[in-house]
């Protein structure tokens, strides 16, 4: 397991510390964990920020992986072409395994060999480091070739996880996803972990027929943390602080926030912080830290909402204030909100889905980030008793 860290606020909001500031997540653990032991491939999607990054640091961490794989995780959100993320493969690939010491950092370059140019030792540590940019690498396709030979030489096996794997649908290269999936079908010594956020691209790439990964992979959507396991843990940290939390306080939270993991742990982190030992979460106290957190970010909401065309505007607070909407273009809801016509709707919120600033769930849309959504509910709307 992993090493076990104290740390002065349990409420993580970034990153993976140790499974003591895990929640739950029992099934979904167990599934991915039992898929990757016995040679499946997995997608994971869900909402960004719901926990699939700690979902899949929380498997490495099991003693049955940490001991016995090479564990590799990559985020390739801010990627826009097979040459970058060719890029970010291979240096968190070095960088995994430069703490093994010298003599893998070796092996690596003398299989990676169109990167052997980046092996440079440096003159204060004499550590090795990955010394080249992304324009360094001219050959993408055989650098790629070359990492994934890597990976099946490894000494022990291998698993590769890529978070934001939709990105790949955005590259300017043709058959990006032809590439990668046969590459991935030799793959007898890796596993992969694919996660994604946007759902009906995760679902065209990876259950169309017509797609070269079609039944490639088994799929796990992460859904919230239920609301009593959830209760349960959030209980006994503020306990161990000498702290309490009341129920209608973190109902309202987690109601407010629909179980959405990011922004209630970000909320309880504050929370923590604010109270003494001996004193108890109140709603009221619940409510004034989400108006400080929402002002905070004033500055930064109205840079947003200036950068985009009057109708945007219009569809984006209406999203905002209705905080769930469905039948976009329905008379009753461009009458509701005065909004101008089917196909100008229809046209604003395709743009607002490309700017990610709403997201489709089913046939509902929301304002993506969920402060942004409360803080246009508020300066815009009813407000949601802020």
């Amino acid at each position: 397991m992993a090493t076990q860290v104290k740390v002065k606020n349990p409420f993580i909001i970034s990153g993976y510390v140790s499974p003591e500031y895990f929640c739950d997540r029992e099934k979904e653990t167990a599934e991915l964990t039992g898929a990757l032991l016995n040679g499946r491939n997995m997608v994971i999607v869900s909402p960004r920020r719901m926990g699939k990054s700690g979902l899949i640091a929380h498997c490495f961490s099991q003693c049955t992986i940490q001991n016995d794989y090479h564990t590799f995780f990559i985020d390739i959100y801010a990627t826009g072409s097979l040459k970058e993320l060719v890029y970010i493969f291979g240096k968190h690939i070095f960088d995994t395994l430069k703490p093994y010491g010298q003599k893998f950092v070796e092996r690596f370059f003398s299989t990676i060999a169109s990167l052997r140019p980046a092996f440079k030792l440096d003159p204060l540590t004499g550590l090795p480091v990955f010394n080249i940019g992304i324009g360094d690498i001219k050959q993408p396709l055989t650098s790629l070739d070359e990492i994934f030979a890597y990976l099946e030489s490894a000494d022990k096996q291998c698993i590769v996880a890529i978070d934001e794997f939709q990105q790949i649908a955005n590259y300017p290269e043709k058959n990006v996803e032809a590439i990668l999936r046969t590459h991935i079908q030799k793959c007898k010594n890796t596993n992969f972990v694919f996660a994604g956020s946007q759902r009906h691209i995760i679902h065209n790439i990876f259950f169309s027929a017509s797609k070269p990964f079609y039944q490639s992979t088994a799929l796990l959507s992460l859904e919230p943390i239920g609301f009593e396991p959830y209760q349960e843990f959030v209980e006994n940290f503020f306990k161990e602080a000498g702290k309490d939390v009341s129920e209608e306080c973190f109902s309202r939270i987690y109601n407010l926030f629909e179980g959405h993991t990011w922004y209630i742990q970000n909320m309880l982190n504050r929370l923590y912080e604010q109270l003494d030992c001996g004193e108890e979460m109140t709603v009221a106290i619940a409510n004034h830290v989400l108006r400080s957190i929402i002002e905070s970010n004033k500055t930064v909401y109205q840079g947003m909402v200036s950068m985009l065309s009057e109708r945007q505007k219009e569809v984006l607070f209406a999203i905002g204030k209705e905080g769930k909407a469905s039948e976009i273009t329905s008379a009753a809801f461009i009458n509701r909100h005065g909004l101008y016509s089917p196909s100008s709707v229809q046209s604003a919120v395709r743009q607002l889905l490309d700017k990610e600033l709403v997201t489709k769930e089913g046939d509902t849309y929301h304002v993506y980030d969920r402060f942004f959504g409360l803080w246009i509910a508020k300066t815009y709307g009813i407000g949601y008793g802020l």
